[in-house]
């Protein structure tokens, strides 16, 4: 910027007093000077810090604070850029302002960044910039880092309050007792009261005792439950920010915390072109960490599935009947096909829950006002799209598989209504 003003000045002195044009480089040379007098006062760095969270979530914020050691009094301002994996910022950058902490002394800063993905994000280099008092002289010095920062599945439903209620109230036996009745495992004998289903009363026992009594029954506990990942390019797509793969993700922990608080037994089947991990099944909430732990292991694969290698690969493993719930998306006819001919084979054996997240975005493109022929072409296409996920759909429940279809943001709370229900129905056992 003074280069660019003394410029004007340049061309003063070159119409009006050409023999002074010694001037003007005298001018450059003095503003050279100063910049690298200003550089040299801005002092030497004598040490750079980085505070990060060894864990976070993905999809929720995670604050990085830098420190950095200036000579305090002659530092005009200090910036810091930091080179990091992608999944953890946007463009793998990110930069902080520092400014000086008059307690300590030093040059602190940081900023909050919300990670894409799950797995091991490294913060590999800084760059630590810091100008001389005048602001126009500035030093720059390279830091190696090597910091690793592991992204988690995102717990928040597991953390929310409504979940912690039900779970709390459950211990009390509030809910306990309101779920007796509709299980399968015989519990007692209770005096008949009016709205009972009368296929429950002992017609045996309310003859000898000449008064009417029900049978009540309790739900079944140590059920297998088998949450199955899509881990496949449709599930890889983003929504509202996160891959559908994440939703999932988080869906299920949550899910499977409720379920081993009233003691079945979970586990995880990641697939994509092949089965990619099958955990030994947990029966206990607190080895709850051991199912964190594999699903963040899940991987991102922009392959399409291989539904038959894959289901039949997990019905082999399965001795038992148990709850299947299966996590996916499709996007074609072709591979829709079959996947319900893959899902049709389970029935027979198994309990299945089919989980897909809706497409807001089609459906926003669908119900939009056309303004022009392109915007009413993609509208139609839309329609046609949605309208062959509903007959995909439809297929399914006719083969016997229960589906949940809901918004991201109400997933979690939809799949474990569904298994509190096929539980409360005693079909698993």
């Amino acid at each position: 910027m003074l280069a660019a003003l003394a410029a004007p000045v340049a061309l003063v002195v070159a119409a009006a007093a050409p023999a002074a044009w010694v001037a003007v480089p005298a001018l450059g040379l003095t503003l050279l000077a100063l910049v690298l007098l200003d550089a040299w006062a801005a002092g030497p760095c004598h040490g750079l810090r980085l505070i990060a969270p060894g864990d976070c979530e993905v999809g929720e914020e995670a604050r990085i604070a830098v420190i950095a050691d200036l000579p305090g009094s002659v530092t005009g301002r200090a910036d810091v850029a930091l080179s990091l994996d992608p999944r953890l910022a946007d463009g793998g950058r990110l930069d902080i302002r520092l400014r000086r902490d008059g307690e300590t002394g030093t040059w602190q800063g940081g900023a909050l960044t919300v990670p894409s993905r799950r797995g091991t994000g490294l913060i590999d280099k800084a760059w630590l910039r810091w100008t001389g008092p005048l602001g126009i002289g500035a030093r720059q010095r390279e830091v190696d880092l090597a910091e690793a920062l592991r992204v988690w599945p995102n717990l928040s439903t597991v953390r929310s309050p409504a979940l912690q209620a039900y779970l709390r109230d459950s211990q009390f036996g509030l809910i306990a007792r309101r779920m007796r009745g509709e299980g399968t495992q015989f519990e007692a004998l209770a005096e008949y009261q009016p709205g009972m289903d009368r296929r429950r009363i002992d017609w045996k026992a309310s003859a000898r005792h000449m008064h009417l009594y029900a049978k009540e029954f309790e739900n079944e506990r140590n059920n297998q439950i088998v949450f199955a990942f899509d881990c496949g390019q449709s599930m890889c797509e983003p929504v509202a920010g996160l891959p559908r793969i994440d939703r999932a993700v988080s869906a299920a922990l949550a899910t499977a915390y409720v379920a081993l608080k009233g003691g079945d037994r979970v586990a995880l089947y990641g697939f994509a072109a092949r089965p990619e991990i099958f955990t030994p099944f947990v029966a206990d909430a607190r080895d709850f960490h051991r199912l964190q732990r594999a699903a963040a292991g899940l991987d991102y694969h922009a392959q399409e599935p291989n539904f038959t290698l894959a289901l039949a690969s997990l019905a082999g493993r399965l001795a038992r009947r148990s709850l299947i719930v299966i996590f996916s998306d499709f996007t074609d006819p072709t591979s829709a096909e079959l996947m319900i001919e893959s899902v049709s084979r389970l029935v027979s054996r198994h309990v299945v829950l089919f989980v897909a997240m809706s497409d807001a975005e089609l459906e926003e493109i669908a119900e939009a006002e056309p303004e022009g022929l392109g915007e009413l072409a993609m509208a139609v296409s839309a329609d046609g799209l949605l309208r062959q996920r509903a007959v995909v759909l439809q297929r399914l429940r006719q083969i016997g598989v229960d589906v949940v279809e809901a918004p991201w943001n109400h997933i979690g709370m939809a799949v474990i209504d569904a298994y509190l229900k096929i539980k409360r129905g005693g079909r698993i056992g």
